[in-house]
């Protein structure tokens, strides 16, 4: 049997959800509202449901592999992907990490950008009005260095017409009360997305957690019940590389976060974890896509949609190659709904 305490959390769930699908107005494109078919020329229901939001296909773009705006929409339709999430913004601006940035590796590679960007109001001004033009459902994605930060940038989209979601970036310090990274620890996570739901009423808002800790089932769990309607699963790996002919670590700010397929295994089973432990909780799952057959892992792991990363540094059309190489994979297997798909390793 449900415990009453666990019965009514999950009743509180589905209120605010409700509620936000019905107060979310000009905060959601129209085209998300309406919903869409998801149904491809082949005969395979792509939809993908993440909380309140009803998504025509499980492809996204992930957040700092894909710019701030529309750069990618020279080389393909943003608009007929599920989403395009934004590289992360705070309530400022910020200069981010010295150089070099980037450092590539075998099956991956290392970053320390170190969240470089305009800010919430400048992004909102330059960049959103041409994703909108373009149709294409967008994903903001906001971090801070203290629970008062994250909500000064939630606050900044509230009312802002054509986003779609908020994903909000945990792995960072807690600079405030230096206590390590907020996604590492459940309460500093949960009182962030508490304070981000409150400051931007009636928005979509989503978690993105860290692998590079054993606690994040029970960071997961938190967030859900702060208020978060969905988490991504997940960030970057910690890393490092060092120039072996002059001693010096190769990334200007020391260490950074290492992506690419070598971390699909770990994704995979923090996907897995998250979902084997809550099995209510939406979940996007990320790290280390690069092709259909990840995807399709990820999915099968109980991802409910997926993000294209790294990959999309090699090839800017990876996350569209993603797209049409799932609707290949169902077609070749008979698979008329994503819903054969997702979960499938929990199930025997």
């Amino acid at each position: 049997c449900v415990a009453p305490q666990a019965l009514r959390a999950s009743v509180e769930r589905r209120k605010r959800a409700s509620s936000r699908a019905q107060g979310r107005g000009a905060f959601v494109a129209d085209d998300v509202r309406t919903g869409g078919t998801g149904g491809s020329e082949r005969g395979v229901d792509l939809t993908a449901t993440v909380g309140s939001l009803r998504l025509p296909n499980p492809v996204m773009t992930a957040s700092g592999t894909a710019g701030h705006g529309a750069e990618l929409q020279t080389f393909a339709d943003l608009a007929a992907l599920g989403a395009h999430t934004v590289k992360s913004l705070a309530a400022f601006e910020w200069a981010g990490n010295p150089a070099p940035r980037l450092h590539p590796t075998p099956l991956g590679m290392l970053n320390a950008v170190g969240l470089q960007g305009p800010g919430v109001a400048a992004w909102v001004r330059d960049d959103l009005p041409a994703l909108r033009r373009s149709g294409t459902r967008v994903v903001a994605s906001i971090w801070g260095r203290s629970v008062e930060t994250y909500a000064a940038a939630a606050a900044a989209l509230h009312g802002v017409d054509g986003v779609t979601a908020i994903e909000v970036n945990l792995s960072c310090p807690n600079l405030e009360g230096r206590t390590g990274i907020f996604a590492h620890d459940s309460g500093l996570s949960a009182s962030v997305i508490a304070a981000c739901v409150e400051a931007c009423p009636h928005a979509v808002v989503w978690a993105k957690l860290s692998p590079n800790t054993d606690r994040i089932v029970e960071v997961a769990s938190a967030v859900y019940e702060a208020g978060a309607e969905a988490v991504t699963v997940a960030n970057t790996l910690l890393g490092m590389a060092i120039d072996i002919e002059t001693g010096r670590k190769t990334l200007g700010a020391g260490g950074g976060g290492f992506s690419g397929p070598a971390m699909h295994p770990v994704a995979i089973r923090a996907v897995h974890d998250v979902r084997a432990a809550l099995a209510e909780l939406p979940i996007i799952g990320v790290g280390g896509i690069h092709n259909a057959q990840t995807a399709i892992e990820m999915m099968m792991a109980g991802a409910n949609a997926i993000q294209v990363g790294t990959a999309t540094f090699a090839d800017p059309r990876a996350a569209w190659n993603v797209l049409a190489g799932i609707e290949r994979w169902c077609v070749a297997h008979n698979i008329t709904s994503l819903s054969q798909i997702i979960g499938k390793a929990h199930r025997g």
